[in-house]
């Protein structure tokens, strides 16, 4: 059995720190959280597709037309020889590969947490007409003409055109608060009531969701930002505990990546 440590395969960014997507972070927090030997491979995304096909990835969902569509995380183990895609089921694979390191899922809550995220990101869609256009400033030259084109055929129009402007905004970035004001609202309903997780006082899957979301914004609008200030200030600074809780778990800060 190979001791080499596992081989986490994530995309790059020319942000601080690198890490930026919102779903290999769900996967870099699990290693870091359960404590497993792994290091970063840099992907940009025109190869995706063809690195998943050629180290065996299946494919994270099939379109409606047929054709598979690959993204990261991937990971490769090779302890084992497991290729395992996306972050919920690299999450529950390295549970039962590890047992002997924390549980990303803890026993009987995989049902629970999959309904969770799935209100989650019902209750936090209004957030994407800022993060996708504001995505496209961080990346690295050899993704931005890929991520721009596919993204813009996805909305039908101009990343540009995307971004909420003038009293569009004032409206818009309301129902992003608003929707963070839900999930808020879950987090406090009497049982779990002043306590940092979605599990209270447990981390698991679904806070690694929501602060992979955190460093989302956070890179991709920027530190200094009025829009990324005011986040970390709404439903009494809850977000912004939230990643500081998890801070020990975000690893080695990766190496700036710049073209």
């Amino acid at each position: 059995m190979s001791n080499a440590p596992i081989i986490f395969y994530d995309i790059p960014s020319k942000a601080p720190g690198c890490a930026w997507s919102p779903n290999t972070w769900k996967t870099r927090y699990a290693l870091n959280y359960k404590g497993l030997a792994y290091k970063t491979e840099w992907i940009e995304y025109p190869d995706i597709a063809d690195l998943c096909k050629k180290i065996g990835a299946e494919p994270t969902m099939i379109r409606k037309d047929g054709r598979p569509y690959y993204s990261l995380p991937v990971i490769q183990d090779p302890k084992t020889g497991a290729v395992i895609s996306d972050s919920a089921r690299i999450a529950e694979y390295l549970d039962e590969t590890y047992p002997d390191t924390p549980k990303v899922f803890p026993a009987e809550t995989h049902v629970l947490q999959r309904a969770f995220m799935a209100a989650y990101d019902g209750a936090t869609e209004p957030l994407v007409s800022y993060i996708i256009p504001a995505v496209a400033r961080i990346l690295r030259q050899g993704s931005i003409e890929y991520y721009v084109r596919t993204r813009e055929e996805s909305f039908g129009k101009k990343l540009v055109e995307v971004w909420p402007t003038g009293e569009a905004h004032e409206v818009k970035w309301k129902d992003v608060e608003a929707g963070f004001g839900k999930v808020d609202r879950w987090l406090n309903e009497p049982l779990n009531k002043g306590k940092p997780f979605v599990m209270g006082n447990v981390v698991s899957f679904a806070d690694f969701m929501i602060a992979g979301e955190m460093h989302w914004c956070r890179q991709a609008f920027g530190e200094e930002s009025d829009l990324w200030k005011d986040m970390m200030t709404w439903h009494g600074g809850r977000w912004a505990r939230l990643v500081a809780d998890l801070k020990k778990y975000e690893g080695a800060r990766e190496e700036d990546m710049t073209d």
